[in-house]
C-alpha cells in the first residue's frame, strides 16, 4: 500500500484515538499530523511492519505523553508571567469526562481509548501494548470503575438529558 492510501484508510481512526488520549481536538490533530509526518519520513521501513497503524498509535502515545509533561512545565512558567486569558467554559459533561480521563494512569487511558474509540479487542490491545490479556482486562475494568465514580452525578448535580 502506498502512503496516501494508508493515510486515507487510517487517519480518522488515529484522530479518534489521539482525541481519546488528549481530550482536546486541536492537540489531537497536532499529534496525528506529527505522527504521519514521521511515518512519511520512514515510510519504507514503516510500510514493512506487520501493523503500521500500531506503529502510528505508539508514536501518538509517546507524543501525547511528552506533551503532557511539557504542558505542566509551560503552565507553571506561564502562571508566573501573566494571568490566563478568559475563555468560554466547556460543557459540564466534557469537564467531567476529561477530568476523569486525566485521573487514570496512562495504561488505563490508553486501553480505554483503544477499546472504545478504535474498537480494538482485548487480544489486539494486549498484542499492541505487550501486556497479557488479563492485564488489559484489568486496565479496562479499573478505568471504567474510575470513570464511573467521577462521572456519576452527585447530589445537587442535574444530569444532562
Amino acid at each position: 500500500m502506498d502512503f496516501d492510501g494508508f493515510y486515507r484508510d487510517t487517519s480518522r481512526r488515529l484522530l479518534r484515538y489521539a482525541y481519546g488520549l488528549t481530550g482536546d481536538p486541536a492537540e489531537a490533530q497536532d499529534l496525528v499530523q506529527e505522527a504521519y509526518a514521521r511515518a512519511w519520513q520512514r515510510w519504507r521501513r514503516v510500510s514493512g511492519y506487520e501493523d503500521p497503524e500500531a506503529w502510528l498509535r505508539l508514536v501518538v502515545n509517546r507524543l501525547s505523553t511528552d506533551r503532557w509533561r511539557r504542558l505542566f512545565v509551560r503552565r507553571d512558567h506561564a502562571a508566573r508571567e501573566r494571568p490566563p486569558v478568559p475563555v468560554p467554559p466547556p460543557s459540564e459533561n466534557t469537564v467531567l469526562l476529561v477530568q476523569a480521563m486525566r485521573e487514570l494512569p496512562d495504561a488505563q487511558r490508553r486501553a480505554l481509548a483503544l477499546h472504545y474509540l478504535l474498537d480494538r479487542s482485548i487480544a489486539e490491545i494486549a498484542a499492541e501494548t505487550g501486556a497479557s490479556q488479563g492485564t488489559v482486562k484489568s486496565w479496562l475494568s479499573r478505568g471504567r470503575t474510575t470513570l464511573a465514580a467521577v462521572i456519576t452525578p452527585r447530589e445537587g448535580v442535574r444530569r444532562a438529558g
